[in-house]
């Protein structure tokens, strides 16, 4: 298991309204170059690489969504990406550090690398002979990405409408069944951020963590139909279990965190503990930087290097030498 740096030259800053949203690579690139009404591929003010823009000339969010969403429904009639298979009608917010600019389908996010968020809950139990455990859940068959993977208790995107914890409530309600009572002792624990790239696209994803202490007498229940088993493990069982195939890829590293911020994994079981709490952690905030230089007059909060190249980020990082 690993996650991999995006490799030199292959991918493009995607801007819109004059701020990096996302990251394009070449094979989406090619589709997009038949639409020169809606993307332009230009030279940045500052900086050697092309961009690919989103017509400035849409000004709104309901235009840009409108606009976008049109060519992607062509792409997904033409068949022209794995991603676009699990079209979801449901869809995510495009943002910048000045708001939302546009929503697209969240299948689609992939394309473009925007950046998504997801919120994640951790739930634990301090069981009385087997110590420190966490329940897992295994996602249905019928699931459109990941389908039968193992994953953690509960898990969920931030659709557009919804806040964070507002998502966190609505997915412990719909596939653990967790009432109100045990949900009110919720504990926010942060957010875990990383790039992970497959045949689909590149997902710089940021999962809101939090955890939840359960009685152990609480057995979760599915009622969304999209989990098919759960199953509560001691956590050294656990740790094995995120690293088999069978476990969801992008759900790892929330576990890994609950297992370092519990003690589970420190410096002396992992040597490659530094390195580890890096992955956990990459700044996507800080990387997603470009701005157009109206845009980051506009921006309080504008740094002084408008373009980073994100395509620079060459290595590949895995976890692990020690037990991880």
């Amino acid at each position: 298991f690993g996650f991999q740096g995006l490799r030199k030259g292959e991918c493009r800053p995607f801007v819109v309204d004059g701020h990096q949203v996302g990251l394009v690579s070449q094979n989406v690139i090619e589709q997009l170059l038949k639409y020169p009404e809606v993307f332009h591929i230009r030279a940045p003010e500052h900086g050697k690489q092309n961009i690919v823009e989103l017509n400035p000339a849409f000004r709104d969010y309901n235009t840009r969504s409108q606009q976008v969403d049109r060519i992607l429904r062509e792409f997904r009639e033409q068949g022209l990406f794995v991603a676009l298979k699990g079209w979801r009608d449901e869809c995510y917010d495009v943002k910048s550090s000045t708001g939302s600019l546009l929503k697209m389908d969240r299948s689609a996010t992939c394309l473009f690398g925007v950046r998504n968020y997801g919120v994640e809950i951790n739930g634990y139990v301090r069981h009385p002979t087997k110590g420190l455990c966490i329940w897992l859940q295994q996602r249905s068959d019928t699931k459109q990405t990941w389908p039968g993977k193992w994953d953690n208790m509960v898990s969920g995107g931030l659709a557009v409408g919804y806040g964070v914890h507002e998502t966190a409530v609505k997915e412990a309600a719909e596939e653990a069944s967790i009432p109100d009572h045990l949900l009110k002792n919720l504990v926010s624990a942060g957010c875990v951020s990383f790039f992970f790239e497959s045949e689909r696209g590149i997902f710089p994803n940021t999962e809101f963590v939090y955890d939840l202490e359960l009685p152990e007498d609480f057995v979760p229940d599915n009622s969304d139909g999209e989990v098919q088993n759960f199953q509560l493990l001691p956590v050294d069982e656990c740790l094995e279990r995120v690293f088999k195939p069978d476990f969801k890829t992008t759900s790892c590293p929330v576990v890994l965190d609950f297992l370092i911020r519990h003690g589970i994994i420190t410096p002396e079981n992992e040597i490659n503990f530094t390195q580890v709490i890096e992955l956990l952690h990459v700044p996507l905030q800080s990387l997603y930087t470009y701005r157009t230089p109206t845009a980051a007059c506009d921006s309080p909060t504008a740094p002084a290097i408008l373009q980073r190249d994100l395509t620079s980020n060459t290595n590949t990082n895995s976890i692990g030498n020690g037990k991880l």
